[in-house]
């Protein structure tokens, strides 16, 4: 029962987030009005502000990973997972009714919460109610759940053009009238996917009815160890979010300079960092107050950083390359085709995944944690840089290699849910993983911000060790997929913990 309500969570994660990298360009030129075929300037102006939710989306999961990673160790995990669900769920139901683009960002924040809370969550749950020798696979299952989700949005996005027509004449046999009729179908009908999304929260009944508490987290709570935890440390969660938000600001108004956006990125990342890491501080301080024996304050952090780090790679080299292909596929062919071709690459994309976040964990099982993440690093790196250099136009081989660059890139969404609840104790395990996962979330954020900007540079191609990779989007791939070369390293840096029970 654990198992299945976490695996529906994250395939409705990942379908939610997914669906919204296709629809919601379609969103923004709705609410603002622009005609089916915008001009250039109009395109750049849909493209900036799509960033712009994106890298809010991004901080709100950040911020949920640890709010809802807190909850989760102080109230247990499946009463915070309810919780999660429906925020998420309700909140991008919500998007549907939005009349601007500023709303949409606002509600994907308050959305993004549930979904970064509900991963962490989740995470802790299944590892702590499954045998030590079964952790491997369940961290295969939890990343490969989140995929199928994208593959389902890719099959919907193979049709995407149908659905308006197909769902007008649904609506219209209901006896809704034509004009509510026409504003939900309207731009690819945006609206009313959006507010199906609200069918997650029926999870929560799932969840409240069959889904078993975490045995571990009880016997924690029975302990007393929960009661450590204070509301009002969530303050610092509030003041680190704001960190993040001057990293927008920055980023999103054109007055700045480069160096200003870089002062503020700077100071953005450390009122996040020292923010998000107060709740679990504070509670460290009261656990060591109240007990005979030393607790390693500074062990725990050190870990939680070491988990932002290993994630931040992993989640900069997604967002930052892997989920920008479906538009490079769109730029390589007639416009008209650009929907059906983004679905198919999608497709490619999510099938690779699904076979790669499998295959990440189990090798993780097998070989060590170390050296399967360095090892992924170096083919995440080599799949990316032999698509963008040779594989330019839009034909079988540029799929192939889009299965190919799906199934390494996200092969960490295996790893990671296999080696993070390793890092930690029963008593912080939700909320260090929380922020070691989705706190790589804002160092995303700033990629996607800039993404557009980086591809914008290169008017010519580079070479690279005897490389060339084309304009546009293959230097664009080239240059963001670097940080894989500093995941390679940092990952020396982590403990070996193979063969070892889960932490009590």
């Amino acid at each position: 029962m654990a198992l299945t309500a976490a695996l529906l969570g994250w395939m409705f994660d990942g379908a939610e987030m997914g669906l919204f990298s296709l629809i919601g360009r379609s969103a923004i030129r709705d609410l603002l009005g622009m005609s089916a075929t915008p001009s250039d300037a109009d395109k750049q102006t849909v493209a900036f502000l799509f960033s712009v939710i994106t890298a809010v989306f991004l901080v709100g999961a950040a911020t949920g990973g640890v709010l809802f990673g807190w909850l989760g160790d102080r109230i247990g995990r499946v009463r915070a997972m309810s919780l999660s669900v429906v925020t998420y769920a309700l909140f991008t139901g919500l998007c549907g009714f939005a009349t601007s683009a500023w709303q949409i960002a606002i509600l994907r924040f308050i959305a993004a919460l549930g979904m970064g809370g509900e991963w962490s969550l989740g995470v802790a749950l299944v590892m702590e109610v499954w045998p030590n020798r079964s952790r491997a696979l369940m961290a295969g299952l939890i990343g490969a759940a989140a995929n199928v989700g994208y593959l389902l949005v890719g099959f919907l996005g193979l049709g995407i053009s149908q659905v308006p027509g197909t769902v007008r004449d649904w609506l219209l046999a209901t006896g809704l009238p034509q004009t509510q009729v026409t504003h939900l179908v309207a731009n690819d009908a945006w609206r009313l996917l959006m507010i199906l999304g609200v069918l997650p929260a029926l999870l929560t009944f799932f969840f409240r009815l069959f889904v078993p508490e975490s045995e571990k987290w009880e016997k924690e709570q029975a302990s007393g160890g929960t009661n450590h935890w204070a509301t009002r440390d969530l303050l610092g969660v509030l003041i680190g979010s704001m960190g993040p938000g001057l990293i927008i600001y920055a980023f999103a108004d054109p007055q700045f300079s480069w160096q200003a956006r870089a002062v503020a990125s700077v100071i953005g990342v450390v009122v996040a960092t020292l923010g998000y890491l107060y709740p679990v501080m504070q509670y460290l301080k009261r656990v060591q107050a109240a007990s005979t024996t030393k607790v390693q304050n500074a062990f725990v952090i050190r870990r939680m950083l070491l988990g932002a780090c290993l994630s931040g790679v992993a989640l900069m080299g997604t967002w930052g390359a892997a989920q920008q292909t479906p538009s490079w596929a769109g730029s390589l062919v007639d416009p008209k085709l650009t929907g059906t071709v983004g679905g198919i690459t999608m497709i490619c994309l999510s099938v690779g995944a699904i076979t790669g976040t499998i295959l990440g964990a189990l090798a993780g099982g097998w070989f060590g944690r170390r050296i399967t993440y360095c090892v992924l690093c170096l083919l995440s790196l080599g799949s990316v840089w032999v698509w963008a250099a040779f594989f330019n136009k839009y034909d079988n081989m540029f799929l192939l290699n889009a299965f190919l660059v799906g199934t390494f890139t996200a092969s960490f969404y295996g790893w990671l849910p296999l080696y993070l609840p390793e890092l930690f104790g029963t008593n912080v395990r939700a909320t260090g993983q929380g922020f070691g996962f989705n706190f790589g979330r804002i160092l995303a954020a700033v990629g996607a911000l800039q993404a557009t900007a980086i591809r914008d540079l290169f008017y010519e191609d580079i070479h690279l060790i005897g490389l060339t990779f084309p304009k546009g989007y293959p230097a664009l791939l080239c240059t963001i997929s670097l940080i894989y070369l500093v995941g390679a390293v940092i990952i020396w840096f982590a403990p070996e913990t193979k063969g070892q029970p889960l932490p009590d």
